[in-house]
């Protein structure tokens, strides 16, 4: 049986709702490994690399000592690290890019075993520039509602906190459903066709909804559709 090092990145210690979160991604990591032959190894007695880091800015990898940490261990024992989603690593390509530098295979649990380091350069590219374009167009938003008069900072102005809260709450689905998209869609392509399978397989692997629920075949549809609409949009 093959070896392999989980790493796994919560951003702060309430994010856990999405699917993010610590006991999800060791179940993911776990459910990898066991279905695709490996065996975890660590020095704790989970055998997890943890981490709870921001993981932004230039200096990143030396602010997540938990990583380097893994990424000597991994290159002691000659094998790759395993992560739940790539950007538990990161969302900036340049670090991801870094990251392939120290010779240590890398491998995306949601993206399948036999994704190569350039394909990961890739993937991680779109998913930057598709939060990018999230971010643009909230900003857009919130622009038009400040030329229609809504007086985004003052809360005592009931309009302006519903419009600024449904904006924000826009760009918290949107970036959501481009998390999300992935993973439904490579339990699309290993037989989980109908929209309610995908439902049922995303909710017996423990990833909530955006609100934190069960997902259903709706849920999914519309996550589906958002998506489609974003991508009309940019």
């Amino acid at each position: 049986m093959r070896a392999i090092v989980s790493y796994i990145r919560v951003s702060t210690q309430k994010q856990g709702r999405s699917g993010l979160g610590i006991e999800a991604q060791k179940a993911a990591n776990e459910r990898f490994a066991k279905d695709q032959g490996f065996q975890i190894i660590g020095h704790a007695s989970e055998g997890h690399f943890v981490e709870i880091e921001t993981g932004k800015g230039d200096d990143a990898l030396e602010r997540r000592p938990v990583l380097k940490e893994a990424l000597q261990y991994a290159r002691k024992n000659k094998c790759a690290i395993l992560v739940a989603k790539l950007d538990r690593l990161s969302r900036d390509v340049h670090f991801v890019s870094g990251l392939m530098s120290n010779r240590v295979p890398f491998i995306v649990a949601e993206l399948g075993p036999d994704v190569d380091p350039f394909m990961l350069h890739i993937y991680a590219a779109l998913s930057q520039k598709e939060r990018a374009l999230i971010s643009q167009r909230t900003k857009a938003a919130l622009a038009a509602a400040k030329r229609r008069g809504v007086k985004l900072g003052n809360p005592s102005n009931l309009k302006a906190a519903q419009d600024s809260g449904a904006i924000k709450n826009g760009h918290k689905a949107d970036t959501f459903a481009c998390e999300v998209r992935p993973l439904i869609e490579d339990i699309r392509r290993t037989g989980g066709g109908s929209l309610r399978a995908v439902a049922g397989e995303l909710n017996r692997r423990g990833i909530a909804t955006e609100r934190g629920g069960e997902w259903h075949a709706m849920t999914v549809k519309n996550v589906l559709d958002r998506c489609e609409r974003m991508s009309g949009n940019s």
